[in-house]
């Protein structure tokens, strides 16, 4: 089993370098996100003393943590778990999917085109929980399920962690950072 796994592995990223030094991708990342009905948020703007939501450096975008703000503005806040009286499971996932969709609207933002992205390459989650809540990765699924939803796979299959804390600014459910690899224009 542990093979197959490490053999799936190394053709998703031989199939994701290819695509990298590729000038031409067959699909229209903008084109699939109305396929989909996707409507991307508006851009969000920071919440505190920092005045860019990413970074790049080279061909990569380090785009800082985003929000779980749902289309009409409003934040998801509050603490995931269920057995203590908190959000469910779902409820989370569904915030993580609304940081994802921000994310998507920074890189729309910034790059103008999103078939420029060659590589969701990393992705950090931060889930708001109470102590005895033990399933952020299944929060932070939300986040992961939209990116290869849009960016299809390899290009959105991405490396992961997510972990629990006791409490995030503003009282979100959660916070979610990525770190993205892009195409020359």
């Amino acid at each position: 089993m542990m093979l197959q796994t490490m053999n799936l592995l190394r053709r998703n990223l031989k199939r994701s370098s290819s695509l990298i030094s590729s000038p031409f991708r067959a699909i229209h990342i903008e084109k699939r996100i109305e396929e989909l009905g996707i409507t991307l948020p508006v851009p969000p703007k920071p919440k505190a003393n920092y005045n860019i939501t990413c970074h790049a450096s080279g061909n990569m975008l380090y785009i800082s943590g985003h929000l779980p703000i749902i289309a009409d503005g409003k934040l998801c806040t509050g603490r995931v778990g269920p057995e203590s009286g908190g959000r469910t499971i779902k409820e989370g996932y569904d915030a993580a999917r609304h940081c994802g969709l921000n994310i998507i609207s920074t890189l729309k933002n910034e790059l103008g085109d999103l078939d420029r992205v060659a590589q969701v390459v990393k992705v950090f989650g931060i889930v708001n929980s109470t102590t005895d809540f033990k399933e952020h990765h299944l929060v932070m699924d939300g986040c992961s399920d939209v990116f290869i939803e849009v960016f299809g796979t390899p290009v959105g299959y991405h490396a992961r962690s997510a972990i629990g804390t006791s409490t995030l600014p503003l009282d979100m459910v959660v916070e979610v950072e990525a770190i993205v690899q892009i195409r020359d224009n």
